[in-house]
């Protein structure tokens, strides 16, 4: 018999987590306002441990306030990976903060898109 992460999970695993979301913007109440949320990182190709649990802030308003948090984090700009999909495009930093991996996002549009 196998079991799944999901099944076997408790919410206390979520707790390290929680705690490092309230220190990140407890300690940066000055920067743009993210969509925080905690997240299973389950993405092979990090330097994050498979299954842990940390916090993801995305950040809608263009790529100065992904620079903001992600400087604010001390997360390496090597770490960057950028995406896109149809219209969407958005640029990823990933790193450690408070203890826990962290993945910051800013969602973008490119010139030739706002000029359409």
């Amino acid at each position: 018999m196998t079991t799944s992460i999901e099944n076997t999970a408790s919410a206390s695993e979520q707790i390290h987590a929680a705690a490092a979301l309230l220190a990140i913007l407890t300690a940066h109440t000055d920067l743009p306002t993210p969509t925080p949320a905690l997240h299973r990182f389950l993405e092979p190709g990090t330097d994050i441990p498979w299954g842990a649990w940390g916090v993801k802030l995305s950040l809608h308003r263009g790529l100065n306030t992904f620079e903001q948090w992600r400087e604010a984090l001390g997360l390496d700009p090597a770490t960057a990976d950028d995406g896109e999909y149809g219209t969407s495009r958005w640029l990823t930093a990933y790193g450690i903060s408070h203890g826990v991996p962290v993945e910051v996002t800013g969602f973008y549009r490119s010139d030739a898109d706002a000029e359409r």
